[in-house]
């Protein structure tokens, strides 16, 4: 048998060296075409079925993930080439040794060794078919936890540099230090630090914990797993930045289907963005028809605006039949009809980003004036802003323009005949919209998006937040808590703060009272005050010690000299 094995080698080999050039090319070309022939493949198992509508709907569920949708590169080389994403990587990799295989992140030669961490993933429980894990914390890296919020709290990124260097696989270091990288525009660095992270989750995931599934859970309320969201999210960021749209999508779907309930990132105030990037107008019209139900995603300026966006894109695409055109064409015009009655704030700030000077019906009329942004709610200016900040771009396509001119002068006939449906969108505006949950808040942090920053109420703009852990839940699941360190009260003396940055060990005020008779004692504490003090300075004067100077025939003396 391996003599038969070998011969068929042998035999590409002398092809390979005949036809060099020409192999290279048909290597090429297979690398590009493994993806379409996935499709051809998933295509013809009747993965996808006709409706009724003639909207074409997937048979898997909404949030299925796949894992060659999680690697940009793949996206990358459907855009520009094996070849030019690749270059001279190939070798290279057949090379490397002792590397683990992952699906979220492809680790570098550049980086360290992995090693055990002290982070394990269990399962908690199966309820109703789907499984509830947590990431756990073992003793050795709590303790490296403990550190990290010391460091953290010196203000010095050198700190935790330093440990990263002990220990070049601790997550919540890994992305504190991506945000400091990042600030400081080293957007590479800033990168790579994001993929260690997710790589170093990633080994520790439980043999039973599927990416791809859409069943599997992770509590954010728990502080061990929230480091999970954030990678993904940042490096969701990372990739929509590097124009991997698609990868993006992937990744916001994972996040989704983490915690699709209570969605503690709120990627649902971007899923629509990347979805409209990335082509993918099916998915988010189905998202829309099976969630719009329960969630009521109409009420969220993003879904509001960006559904009928994706039909008339969809309405667009000559390759679809007319029937299926038409429809696409009227459920865009009754959808953004319904969102400019809505949210006739989002017009105004959406034409001034595009460069769009609005014609003099609309300039002058009062629906779309000055006073919809003044009126609405603070909540409701943070999506409305957040929204056009993000998705502008999108709306500068001339013939979407148009499409929009048209249905505005729809809504401002309805408008000005006293149709029902006005009274009753402004009377929802009042009554929703008046304090957004804080997952929104969260959103809007790490996205960074100046216009919705600057909306933030002052209860958030006026507590720390940290990367690591940015506007933690109110009701956290605490398995472990840090160390409770020497508490130095603040009213201490000059004289006190002195001593004490002598001696450490020095406390003027001795231990804490609990039994609540403080004024009795009061002449007691300080007759003790005072005798503590006196034996400090016995201590310190009995402890000084003066050396004298190095002289020529001792060598030995400069070594306790600085």
């Amino acid at each position: 048998q391996p003599v038969l094995s070998n011969k068929p080698r042998k035999k590409k080999k002398k092809r390979k060296t005949k036809k060099n050039a020409a192999g290279e090319i048909l290597e090429d070309n297979a690398l590009e075409d493994i993806d379409s022939l996935l499709e051809k493949i998933e295509d013809t198992n009747g993965l996808l079925q006709q409706t009724q509508s003639g909207i074409i709907a997937d048979s898997r569920p909404l949030l299925y993930v796949e894992h060659r949708n999680l690697n940009p590169e793949n996206e990358l080389k459907r855009y520009f080439g094996a070849r030019a994403v690749l270059g001279d990587q190939r070798p290279r990799q057949r090379q490397r040794q002792y590397v683990r295989s992952t699906w979220l992140t492809a680790p570098k030669n550049t980086w360290p060794r992995y090693s055990k961490t002290g982070i394990a993933m269990q399962l908690l429980d199966t309820r109703r078919g789907v499984q509830h894990f947590t990431f756990e914390h073992h003793r050795e890296y709590q303790q490296v936890q403990f550190k990290f919020l010391d460091a953290v709290e010196s203000m010095d990124p050198n700190n935790i540099v330093l440990l990263l260097q002990m220990n070049p696989y601790h997550v919540d270091s890994l992305l504190q230090l991506s945000d400091v990288c990042r600030m400081q525009e080293d957007q590479e660095m800033a990168r790579d630090l994001i993929e260690r992270a997710l790589y170093s989750l990633e080994c520790t995931f439980h043999p039973v914990f599927s990416l791809t599934s859409g069943t599997c859970r992770l509590d954010y309320r728990r502080p061990e797993n929230r480091a999970f969201f954030l990678a993904l999210f940042k490096h969701l960021m990372f990739l929509e930045k590097r124009g991997c749209p698609r990868t993006a999508l992937e990744f916001c779907k994972l996040i989704l289907s983490l915690d699709p309930e209570n969605d503690p990132l709120c990627v649902l105030l971007m899923i629509d963005f990347l979805s409209l990037r990335a082509r993918e107008y099916t998915f988010l019209t189905r998202m829309f028809q099976e969630w719009e139900s329960h969630r009521n995603l109409s009420q969220l300026p993003n879904f509001a605006f960006s559904v009928p966006l994706a039909y008339f894109f969809l309405s667009q695409q000559e390759e679809r039949p007319e029937l299926e055109r038409g429809q696409a064409r009227e459920r865009a015009a009754r959808l953004i009809q319904l969102a400019l009655v809505m949210f006739p704030s989002v017009l105004t700030p959406l034409l001034d980003q595009c460069s769009v000077q609005p014609d003099a019906r609309v300039a002058s009329h009062s629906f779309f004036g000055l006073n919809a942004q003044i009126s609405q709610p603070p909540a409701l200016n943070q999506l409305t802003s957040l929204y056009v900040g993000r998705t502008h771009a999108l709306w500068k396509d001339p013939a979407v323009m148009a499409w929009l001119e048209t249905n505005v002068h729809e809504v401002l006939r309805m408008v000005d005949a006293q149709d029902p449906l006005v009274e009753e969108a402004e009377h929802k505006r009042k009554m929703r919209y008046q304090s957004a949950p804080r997952n929104i808040y969260r959103h809007v942090i790490l996205s960074e998006m100046k216009e919705a920053t600057a909306a933030l109420p002052l209860e958030v703009t006026s507590q720390p937040v940290m990367g690591f852990d940015p506007l933690p839940p109110l009701d956290s699941i605490v398995s472990y808590t840090r160390p409770e360190r020497t508490h130095h009260p603040s009213n201490e003396s000059t004289l006190s703060l002195f001593f004490r940055s002598l001696l450490p060990n020095f406390n003027l005020q001795g231990d804490v009272r609990h039994d609540g008779d403080e004024e009795a004692g009061a002449g007691q504490d300080l007759n003790q005050g005072v005798n503590r003090l006196m034996a400090a300075m016995r201590d310190m004067l009995a402890n000084i010690q003066f050396q004298e100077p190095p002289r020529d025939d001792n060598p030995e003396g400069d070594g306790d000299w600085d």
